[in-house]
């Protein structure tokens, strides 16, 4: 009987000690649970701004290439060997400069005869209109040494263009971007002896979309810019806008613009053509560090609650420092512009000023 007392007595004090360890650790998860209720995980730090309204002027910006205000390819009117040749390759002429000399001794002498049988047409139809005032000579004698005298004139007047031919001069100020022709080369009528650009004034070719040719205008000022002159700027004036399209639908547009002497430009360069001002209207906007990813997938997080929800909106026109929203975002609710590494949908969050 004492062996079996002693047996019962140490189960039962086992079961009591277990039962005290299960209530001791019901007790503990009460408490936590409780603890847990009354304790709020912590709230993440983050800058806000609000969505607002702002004037949105939408701008251009187009490359485009620097061409010559006129190039010229300068021929021979005439054939014959160059006698004389007054310029080389990059030289700059003023209008009216003789280039090439021709060999005109033929010129001159056909210039005499033509100028001789002139004279002597003009003289005898002068003797003749005379006489026919005294009746000392007939309507048909003077009609006859009239048309003489013109056809005299004629010849003269063809001689005279001749020998001018065999002066090649510039037609128009500019500087020589090609030479060719050699002193003593022999040239027909049509042989180009060189090739002149004026770029005192210059032009801007671009193309503009058809959904932006509409908003501009002949006589528009618009800023020009190089990269072989950072930070300088060119002013200009639209002077031609196309009227038919090209396949990609867009506009050959032409803008004028002054060379300048302290920072002279090229026919050939590069040029970006900016548009101010196309259209003014009343947007709403936040800043591009509002943004979550990329504008082809734009998402915020709105302040609701204390939390931060993640939020899918639609971008249109963009800035620098802005970015228009289409939907996606009310006047007036907060996003978060700092602090969203830490941040996930739905986590509680503490503004900061």
């Amino acid at each position: 009987m004492k062996k079996v007392i002693i047996i019962f007595v140490g189960v039962s004090v086992g079961i009591g000690a277990l039962g005290w360890m299960g209530y001791t650790l019901a007790e503990n998860k009460k408490v936590i649970d409780q603890r847990s209720k009354i304790v709020p995980a912590s709230a993440v730090p983050v800058m806000v701004v609000s969505v607002g309204n702002a004037i949105f002027n939408e701008d251009l910006s187009v490359i485009g290439t620097i061409v010559a205000n006129s190039e010229v390819k300068i021929v021979s009117e005439t054939q014959g060997r160059a006698t004389g040749v007054n310029f080389k390759l990059g030289d700059t002429k003023g209008k009216g400069v003789v280039l090439v000399q021709i060999d005109d001794e033929l010129k001159r002498a056909n210039l005499s005869v033509a100028k001789a049988n002139l004279d002597k047409a003009k003289s005898d139809l002068d003797r003749y209109e005379e006489l026919l005032k005294t009746k000392a000579a007939t309507d048909a004698q003077v009609e006859s040494y009239r048309y003489s005298f013109k056809s005299a004139e004629s010849q003269y007047i063809t001689a005279r263009r001749q020998l001018n031919d065999t002066r090649i001069t510039m037609p128009v100020a500019g500087t020589v971007t090609s030479k060719d022709i050699e002193l003593g080369s022999m040239v027909q009528v049509g042989t180009v002896v060189a090739n002149i650009v004026d770029v005192s004034r210059l032009k801007v070719k671009v193309n503009v979309a058809e959904a932006d040719v509409i908003k501009i205008k002949e006589g528009q000022k618009v800023t020009v810019a190089t990269d072989v002159y950072p930070g300088v700027q060119f002013k200009g004036t639209i002077t031609t806008i196309n009227v038919k399209g090209d396949e990609a639908h867009t506009y050959p547009v032409e803008i004028a613009l002054d060379n300048s002497t302290k920072n002279p430009l090229r026919a050939g360069m590069f040029a970006h053509v900016h548009f101010d001002g196309l259209t003014s209207r009343s947007i709403l906007n936040i800043p591009r560090e509002a943004l979550i990813g990329s504008v082809k997938d734009p998402q915020v997080y709105v302040i609701e609650n204390n939390k931060a929800v993640l939020r899918s909106v639609v971008i249109g026109a963009e800035t620098e420092t802005a970015l228009e929203v289409i939907s996606g975002l009310k006047e007036g609710e907060q996003v978060v512009l700092s602090g969203h590494i830490n941040l996930r949908d739905g986590v509680a969050v503490q503004v900061i000023k």
